[in-house]
Order: C-alpha cells, then structure tokens, then sequence
C-alpha cells in the first residue's frame, strides 16, 4: 500500500532511522571481505589516509515523491579526528605514544517537514578506529526520534572474534537493557567507520565484493558493486566520480524491503563522497555535499548553508 500523504512519508521515513541516516550515503558504503586484491593490499600509512588529521564533510538531504519535489529532509555532518590512544612499549622503557582516529556522524531533521508537521529526529555516532589496522573499536550511538531516545554502545573484541551490543533508555533508567552478541569475521566494520574504510581501497569498475557490518548487534553480509566512472558537477568542481551500489535492501539485506541506493565519490585519492540517491517505495532521497573541509585541501563550499 503506497503513502498516501506527507505526514505518512514522513512517520515511515523516521521509523526506519537506518535508511534516513548512515545507510543513505555509506550510511555510506560498506566494506570487509574484500577480493583477494584488496585482502593483499597493505594499511595504508597516515600519509595516505586522506582525511587525516582532520576532516569534515557537510551535506543535504532531500525528499521526492510525486509532486513534492526537492523537500529539505535533513543535514548530515561527518567528522575525523586524531584522538589520543594508549601508548605502546618500544624497547626497554621507552614507550611510542600513539593515538586513534574519532569518526562522528551527525544527522538532523529539517526544513518543510520538520517545521509543518512538528517531526524531529536525529541520530549521533562515534566510532573509535585504530588508525593502523583500521579496525573499529567500539561504536557509540543516540537516537532521538521526537519523544522516543535511545542510547547503545557497540565493543569489539578482535582477539574473540566477538561484538557487543548493549541499548539503553536515558529517560527510563529503570528499563532493561537490550544486550546482543555476535560473532564476526575481519575486516569487520560498523555503519560509519565503513565510509572511511572504503576510501581507503581501489575501485574498478565491473568489480563486487562482500562486506560484513556490524549493526545494533548483528552481523550483515553487504554485496557491493562498483558500477562505472563519470564526469559530475559539483561543489568541488566537475570532477571524475565512480558510482558505487551497495545491496542494501531484500529479505537478506540489512533492510528487508524494496530499494537502491547508489553513491558517487571522487575518483581521486581523497575519494570524497559527492552524492547519494535512495529510492524506496516512499519516494527518492537525494544527497548533495554542501562543504567539505580538509587538511590537504582547500575548504569549497556551495555557499548554501
């Protein structure tokens, strides 16, 4: 059964936060088992990880369907930075001090929606990498949809094999907790850390290869296909972007329904994604970089902000 108004478009949009948020752009690529010239490809060193030391990455998000047209839905902010980590011994007593990278994303409603019917949601999450090996730490997430917030903390044990996942109320203390496990196989990712994970990795046009993702608990198995090379306008200029698919959706996906999602990155090192489209049954989310800020890099922006 179609929607059938704006406000249903809406309530179906903030009742699936996995779609709305961090698997719209990356929400934004999932990556793990890689083929085996990815498996040989060595970590790369700080000097070639482009969002280091710092990074922030702006965008918009926009909602389509019949005669709504390019309806502000939400903005999207995602951040790097180097935080510190615990030292490690080098010979004697001598110790090397170390640190590991603070990934965050941020994802608010906005615009017509948000302002007519009264709808909010917004959804922070931080992941904690060891730069090296890039292996996701542990996972923080709050998700906040109007009245109803939720807290959780995903850890990762990598000598185990193991991910916990334990879910809480902020505003009911009294409420048990939800407590998962799961087993998992390297290199695993999470929802954000994967983004990053990806633009890390040669992309080859005709190529797929399979990425387990942790979420709330569980372990997902994500085909992804690197689908062409283009030209594209945007906020960095007309530039070279590969466009990526990742099978989110099916009765095996991370999302048991009908979709596509596609997504464009630069086809530089810096490997910045431009662009996302999601279509759903609900209609079609664009999303657009506004600004992008980097070390290495001028700061562009849109200057729509």
């Amino acid at each position: 059964m179609g929607v059938t108004s704006p406000e249903d478009v809406l309530l179906e949009m903030t009742t699936k936060p996995r779609i709305a948020v961090f698997l719209i752009l990356g929400t934004l690529v999932l990556t793990a088992v890689f083929l085996p010239v990815f498996a040989q490809t060595p970590s790369p060193s700080s000097r070639e990880r482009p969002f280091e030391p710092t990074e922030e990455l702006t965008y918009k998000a926009e909602f389509s369907r019949s005669l709504l047209r390019k309806l502000d839905v939400a903005n999207f902010k995602f951040t790097v930075n180097r935080v510190a980590g615990p030292n490690k011994p080098k010979t004697g007593n001598a110790e090397i001090s170390t640190y590991a990278l603070r990934l965050t994303g941020d994802v608010q409603s906005q615009g017509f929606f948000a302002k007519l019917f009264g709808i909010n949601f917004r959804q922070q999450v931080e992941s904690t990498v060891e730069p090296e090996s890039f292996e996701v730490q542990k996972t923080t997430r709050l998700d906040e949809q109007g009245k109803r917030v939720r807290s959780s903390e995903a850890v990762f044990d990598h000598d185990r094999g193991l991910v916990t996942w334990i879910e809480r109320d902020p505003r009911d203390p009294s409420r048990p907790e939800r407590i998962i496990t799961a087993k998992f196989e390297e290199p695993v990712q999470d929802v954000l850390s994967a983004i990053y994970f990806l633009r890390l990795r040669e992309l080859e046009p005709g190529k797929s290869f399979d990425v387990p993702v942790s979420d709330s608990g569980k372990i997902y198995h994500v085909s992804i296909a690197v689908i062409e090379k283009k030209r594209m306008k945007t906020p960095l200029g007309r530039v070279s972007v590969i466009r990526v698919d990742p099978q989110l959706f099916g009765p095996q996906g991370m999302i048991g329904e009908e979709g596509k999602l596609s997504i464009w990155l630069t086809d530089d090192q810096r490997r910045i994604p431009v662009s996302a489209r999601l279509k759903t049954a609900y209609g079609t989310f664009d999303i657009t970089l506004k600004k992008a800020s980097q070390p290495n890099a001028q700061i562009v922006s849109t200057g729509r902000e």
